[in-house]
């Protein structure tokens, strides 16, 4: 397969049961099949460790506004999109078969943004007083009781 950036052959690579198609000595994307990207996404992932590592020619300079073609489906185009709500981190996705590029980078900033929202959700649940969740509970059960 072709590197849908820099053009350059992509490599198989396996980290831990899963094997993604990575462009070592190119310009470091990923090509993710469909449902390989959520196994690699989180911090604590730890098969996702060494495809934050990937071995780039940092020479090469990648276009990102240029359409890109997808490496598994002959004449279909990659959309560009915000990964998140929180729209940090585009991505390149297929629309036929569902695949993700990520250009060099993008995995690490994936994992932080997921990283940091996962902490505020953890701070914000623990703000919540046990009255609060009380209230919560009678809300979501129907049991409309003034506190």
């Amino acid at each position: 397969m072709k590197c849908p950036a820099c053009f350059n052959e992509l490599t198989q690579t396996q980290v831990g049961s899963l094997v993604v198609d990575v462009c070592q000595r190119g310009c470091g994307g990923i090509w993710f099949d469909v449902f390989e990207l959520e196994r690699v996404d989180e911090e604590g992932e730890v098969a996702g460790e060494p495809l934050l590592h990937i071995n780039r020619d940092e020479r090469i300079v990648v276009d990102p506004s240029r359409k890109r073609d997808c490496p598994r489906c002959a004449e279909v185009r990659l959309h560009r999109h915000f990964f998140s709500a929180k729209r940090k981190v585009e991505v390149d996705q297929c629309p036929n078969c569902g695949g993700y590029w990520l250009d060099a980078g993008e995995l690490a900033e994936i994992r932080a943004e997921k990283s940091e929202t996962a902490t505020a959700a953890k701070l914000q649940y623990s703000s919540l007083s046990s009255a609060d969740i009380r209230y919560l509970y009678r809300l979501k059960s129907g049991l409309r009781k003034s506190p």
